[in-house]
């Protein structure tokens, strides 16, 4: 069981009244929250940040809360993302279409701001191209390194049509090894070697290796980039991380790749395919 899963308990229907406000304050929120979303007695519900508040065109009179639990658990800050629904002073984290089984919690997903396509940020491609995608992935995940690949080769094949904005999000509980790849991959970036990170792709190293001398060695080798230990420890790259991954919990990413096309998410991941056509 995930900690996530050890703090919280998701309702299917679970509702309660609020206000009659169909835009409830802080306040309702967090009470809400304390009383049907976390059931962990251990855990402080600090705040409630709303990320982003949206309608939906099969929702009638929904209103639609994108937020971000601000929590405390063992003295450790936590941030979770969340999905309210709300309608004549009722709110619930779980909306079904009985007919379609389509469950909102899971496609309705933050629209991208502008600042996230920053210059920093861009991978591969023009920035005034017709088209951006942003993605958030992880190197020695297995759904990045199929997808990845050819969505970077496309990208740079097609630098007009296509703009490629990379974010990085190592799942280092399931793949320590990322965490060092990941620190790599932004200090190849900021060198102006950018089919480095291309690289990290088809690496073979064990996803569970933590033994840098190890890791780099590796990565020198089949790349012929070089970076000391004391390089990717650098205070400026973790907090260049960091940054990633709090966008990543502001943007609800849950798990890689996440991709999104002209600021939507691309649930398929493949939606760039037909802007190239």
């Amino acid at each position: 069981m995930s900690l996530m899963s050890k703090l919280l308990i998701s309702t299917v229907v679970a509702s309660v009244a609020l206000s009659a406000n169909s835009q409830p304050n802080n306040k309702d929120l967090v009470n809400y929250v304390k009383r049907v979303v976390v059931k962990n007695p251990r855990v402080k519900v600090k705040n409630i940040e709303i990320i982003e508040s949206k309608t939906n065109k099969n929702l009638p009179g929904w209103n639609i809360l994108l937020t971000n639990m601000d929590l405390m658990y063992h003295k450790k800050e936590l941030h979770i993302p969340e999905t309210m629904f709300i309608k004549d002073g009722l709110i619930t984290n779980n909306l079904i279409n009985l007919k379609t089984g389509e469950n909102y919690r899971e496609t309705i997903r933050p629209s991208v701001p502008d600042s996230m396509y920053n210059n920093a940020h861009l991978l591969f491609g023009n920035k005034d191209a017709k088209h951006k995608i942003l993605v958030f992935s992880d190197p020695e995940c297995p759904f990045c390194r199929d997808i990845m690949p050819s969505l970077m080769r496309a990208v740079k094949e097609n630098p007009s049509k296509l703009a490629l904005y990379y974010y990085h999000m190592p799942l280092v509980r399931i793949h320590p090894a990322s965490g060092i790849l990941t620190r790599v991959m932004y200090l190849a970036q900021e060198a102006g070697k950018k089919d480095v990170v291309k690289k990290m792709y088809s690496i073979r190293i064990s996803p569970r290796d933590t033994n840098v001398t190890r890791v780099l060695a590796k990565v020198k080798s089949y790349t012929g980039f070089s970076v000391t230990k004391k390089d990717i420890e650098k205070k400026e790259v973790k907090d260049a991380i960091k940054a990633d991954m709090n966008k990543a919990s502001r943007m609800m990413v849950s798990g890689t790749p996440t991709v999104y096309v002209d600021g939507k998410w691309d649930k398929n991941r493949d939606g760039y395919k037909a802007l190239i056509k």
